[in-house]
C-alpha cells in the first residue's frame, strides 16, 4: 500500500482575536475555522476585504499566534525554521530593497536559505529569464514599474524551490501576458506536487488553476469544496457542436420546442474570453518581430523548478548544518603576516600529495650530520666559558 502523505496545513478550531491596550477583545478576525491542505493541492482562500483572509495568511507564516485552535504547516509548528526553509511567499505588496538590482536582490534573498553561489547564480538567471526580466537584472527595483517589481517578487517567493508556496493576489500588477505566465508557473508546480495557496479578487484567475476553494465571511468558512460540485448547474444542459448546416439546425431547434413546451432558450456560438484574445494578437505582435521597450515575455519554466524528484538546496544545506565547515583562511592577511603567508602559500604549492611518486632528493644534511654540528657547536661554546 502507498504510504500516505501528510497533510500540509491541517487547522482544527483556529481563532484569532485581536485585542485593546487593556487587554478587551476588540475583533474576532478569524473565528473557529477548520480546514486541511493536501500535497499537490492548488487551493484558493476567497471572501471580500476583513473577512480574515491576510490573518489566516499570517498565522501560516507563524508571524502571528493564534488565539486558540489548533495550526500545523508542513507537520510542525509555523514558527519553527524548518517549517519557513520550504515556504515560498509572495505578500500583496512587493517590499524589495530599491537600491539593489534585481540579480543583487534575487541574491540576497539566495543566500539567506543557504544556497552556495554556484546554485544562486544558476537560479537567478534562470528565475530572471522566466519572469522576463533578463533584460533588467542590472537596474535599480527602485525604477520599476509596480509590475515589474512584482516579477521580481514573484522570483524572490520560488528562489528556495519551496514545497509550500504562499501567494498573495499574485497577478496584482501584472499585465495579462504576466497573469498567463504565472497561472502556467502555478500548473508546472502542481505537476511537480508542489503545494500552493493563493488569495485573489480575481476568480477567473482562481477558476483556471484551483483544484478547491475556501471562501470567507466574517472570519468563517462559508463555502469549501472543489470547483466541480460547486460552480456546476445541474438542472441547466449545455451543447456545444462543431457548425451545422442550417437544415440540421431547423431539425434541431424543432425538437426542442416539443420537448421544452414553451420554456425559453438560446441557442447562440462560443466565444473565446478576451485573456484569450488579447494573447493571440500579443503572440502574432511578437512572431513579427514588433520591438517594445516595456516587458518582454517570460522565457521557459526555471529548470529547478520543473524537475521532479529533485533534492532542493535547502535540504543540503540542513545537512551542512550538521557538518562543521572547514576553517578558511583570512582572505587578506594583516601586515605583519604578509611574509609569513606568502612563505606557506609557496610551500603549499612546491608540496607534493602523498600518492605522488617520490621524486630525487636533492643533497641535503642528515639528521645525524646536523646533530653531531650542534653537538660541536656547543662543545665549542663550553669551551670558550671554560
Amino acid at each position: 500500500m502507498a504510504e500516505q502523505r501528510e497533510s500540509i496545513v491541517r487547522a482544527v478550531g483556529l481563532t484569532k482575536v485581536f485585542r485593546d491596550f487593556w487587554g478587551r477583545p476588540k475583533a474576532k478576525a478569524v473565528n473557529d475555522i477548520s480546514f486541511t491542505i493536501e500535497p499537490g493541492e492548488v487551493i484558493g482562500l476567497l471572501g471580500p476585504n476583513g473577512s480574515g483572509k491576510s490573518t489566516t495568511v499570517k498565522m501560516l507564516l507563524g508571524l502571528l499566534y493564534p488565539t486558540g485552535g489548533i495550526l500545523n504547516v508542513l507537520g510542525r509548528s509555523p514558527r519553527a525554521v524548518e517549517t519557513k526553509r520550504e515556504i515560498g511567499y509572495l505578500p500583496e505588496e512587493s517590499y524589495l530593497y530599491k537600491y539593489l538590482t534585481a540579480e543583487e536582490t534575487l541574491d540576497f534573498f539566495g543566500s539567506l536559505f543557504n544556497l552556495s553561489r554556484a546554485d544562486r547564480k544558476k537560479r537567478i538567471d534562470q528565475l530572471l529569464d522566466m519572469v522576463g526580466m533578463a533584460h533588467a537584472r542590472r537596474r535599480r527595483v527602485g525604477e520599476y514599474s509596480k509590475g515589474m517589481a512584482r516579477r521580481i517578487g514573484l522570483a524572490q517567493a520560488m528562489i528556495n524551490d519551496p514545497e509550500f508556496l504562499i501567494l498573495d493576489e499574485p497577478t496584482s500588477g501584472l499585465d495579462p501576458l504576466g497573469c498567463k505566465e504565472v497561472k502556467d508557473l502555478i500548473l508546472t508546480l502542481k505537476a511537480r506536487g508542489k503545494t500552493v495557496l493563493i488569495t485573489s479578487h480575481l476568480l477567473s484567475d482562481i477558476e483556471d488553476v484551483c483544484d478547491r476553494v475556501i471562501i470567507l465571511y466574517g472570519g468563517k468558512v462559508r463555502a469549501m469544496g472543489g470547483l466541480g460540485e460547486l460552480l456546476t448547474v445541474s438542472d441547466e444542459n449545455r451543447i456545444v457542436t462543431p457548425a451545422l448546416p442550417q437544415a440540421a439546425m431547423n431539425e434541431v431547434l424543432k425538437i426542442l420546442r416539443e420537448n421544452l413546451h414553451g420554456e425559453e432558450f438560446t441557442v447562440d456560438h462560443p466565444r473565446r474570453t478576451l485573456e484569450e484574445f488579447f494573447l493571440d494578437v500579443i503572440t502574432k505582435a511578437k512572431s513579427d518581430n514588433i520591438e517594445t521597450a516595456g516587458v518582454s515575455g517570460g522565457g521557459k519554466i526555471a529548470e529547478y523548478l520543473s524537475k521532479g524528484d529533485e533534492k532542493s538546496a535547502v535540504l543540503e544545506s540542513l545537512v551542512q548544518e550538521i557538518k562543521p565547515p572547514p576553517p578558511r583562511e583570512p582572505a587578506e592577511p594583516l601586515p605583519e603576516q604578509k611574509g609569513e603567508t606568502v612563505d606557506r602559500k609557496l610551500e603549499q604549492l612546491t608540496e607534493e600529495p602523498k600518492s605522488a611518486a617520490p621524486e630525487p632528493e636533492t643533497p641535503q644534511a642528515k639528521p645525524d650530520e646536523k646533530l653531531k654540528e650542534a653537538d660541536a657547536k656547543l662543545n665549542d661554546i663550553l669551551g670558550n666559558r671554560k
